[in-house]
């Protein structure tokens, strides 16, 4: 099967799920209602990952069979079914924080498992190697992109958009027919997710995506590509989560509940719609782009994204102050 008619069939059939989904949801009335935290007005139909994970998860199997994936970058994606059906069911039942927690922990373990560990970070001027340090840093890492992954999806097709942009971006810095598949599967929930959606991901499809996100990063830092490439494309979310935890924390809130002082929730809030922030994001996302692409030394480049994602923040601050 030629990259471009696997790409076309496996768009066709999340877009077929996503419909499906979305017609299920609204007459089984799972629908995700507006509260304070909400960033839409209206109830909205809710698991449109369901579509990204089951075409995910066959096409992988598929590039698996035919040796088009790398047995570890294979089992290891595939301990994201866990994920997936751990958060589907959080999605209805609304699972408590710890019991979420310890899943992803234990999947978290799986996938370095099946990776054969992290084995060095590569900060460009220096490798660390010491095993205990590298592993205990990529179980975090793992936890930590399924979550902030979460977070920051909540806007119309914001977890998607960012999706395909590193789904793209993977493909052009390291080839892999994985990596334009994630975006063909995206592209087809996406269709009903772009402003205004008529069906939202759900914390299955932004937990999956997360965890995705962390396993490239890992895998590809021990085929000698260093962590900080996808640290930093993955950097407009990344930077948003982590200033925003700081932040809270410093004001001593309860940092494990809900609120609305994500970047892009307050540039909602001062007036910009769903679709004006997302292209903001990706716009931003080609210049990091640039940065990992164009610039040899991984931690300038590094640095130069922070700077950058810095200037950034101070102007959605003085769009709506974080308070």
């Amino acid at each position: 099967m030629s990259i471009v008619f696997l790409c076309i069939s496996f768009f066709f059939i999340s877009l077929v799920l996503t419909y499906s989904v979305k017609k299920f949801a609204i007459k089984k009335a799972f629908l995700d209602m507006p509260n304070h935290r909400s960033s839409h007005q209206v109830p909205t139909p809710y698991g449109g990952g369901v579509a990204i994970a089951v075409s995910w998860f066959v096409g992988i199997s598929y590039l698996y069979g035919v040796d088009e994936l790398d047995a570890s970058l294979y089992f290891a994606l595939m301990m994201g079914l866990f994920v997936f059906a751990t958060s589907q069911i959080d999605d209805i039942f609304e699972l408590s924080v710890k019991t979420r927690l310890l899943v992803h922990s234990f999947v978290a373990i799986l996938g370095l498992y099946f990776l054969g560990g992290l084995h060095q970070i590569d900060l460009s001027f220096y490798f660390v190697q010491n095993q205990i340090f590298t592993n205990v840093f990529a179980f975090f890492m793992i936890v930590y992109f399924i979550n902030i992954y979460n977070f920051l999806d909540g806007i119309d097709g914001y977890g998607g958009s960012e999706a395909v942009f590193l789904g793209l971006a993977g493909f052009l810095l390291f080839g892999g027919s994985h990596f334009l598949l994630l975006v063909f599967c995206v592209l087809g929930f996406l269709v009903f997710n772009w402003q205004k959606a008529s069906i939202f991901m759900g914390d299955a499809g932004s937990t999956l995506l997360g965890y995705n996100v962390a396993v490239f990063a890992l895998y590809y830092q021990n085929m000698g590509s260093s962590i900080l490439i996808w640290i930093v494309l993955f950097g407009v979310f990344f930077f948003d989560a982590t200033l925003t935890l700081f932040r809270r924390f410093k004001n001593g809130e309860n940092i494990i509940h809900s609120h609305k002082k994500h970047a892009y929730q307050r540039l909602v809030q001062s007036g910009y719609s769903h679709q004006r922030v997302v292209i903001f994001a990706m716009l931003i996302n080609v210049i990091l782009f640039g940065l990992v692409n164009f610039i040899s030394n991984m931690f300038f480049a590094f640095l130069l994204s922070l700077m950058l994602l810095y200037i950034m923040m101070k102007f959605v601050d003085a769009k709506k102050a974080f308070v």
